[in-house]
């Protein structure tokens, strides 16, 4: 679980980066830094997200894991029942 949850943790952290990046170009679009920075944050989180769902299921319903017969998602604690340390 301490993996599992160290990914989410990582997936988290990126994602708000990502949307604090996105806010700063809604009001600055000519940052050219600001916007590498943005793609490269982006990549990342793909990349976590994809590597978080190859082990462990799909994040959303629309998520990059294939769906599997019987529906896994019950199995697993929701996100409000995960006690972050």
């Amino acid at each position: 679980m301490d993996k599992r949850l160290s990914m989410l943790k990582e997936i988290q952290a990126l994602e708000f980066f990502a949307i604090e990046l996105n806010l700063f170009l809604d009001t600055h679009p000519g940052d050219r830094a600001a916007l590498r920075d943005f793609y490269a944050i982006r990549e990342k989180l793909f990349a976590a997200v994809k590597r978080y769902e190859e082990m462990y299921g799909p994040l959303t319903v629309f998520g990059n894991a294939p769906a599997q017969c019987p529906w896994p998602w019950i199995e697993d604690p929701w996100p409000w029942e995960i006690e972050y340390k």
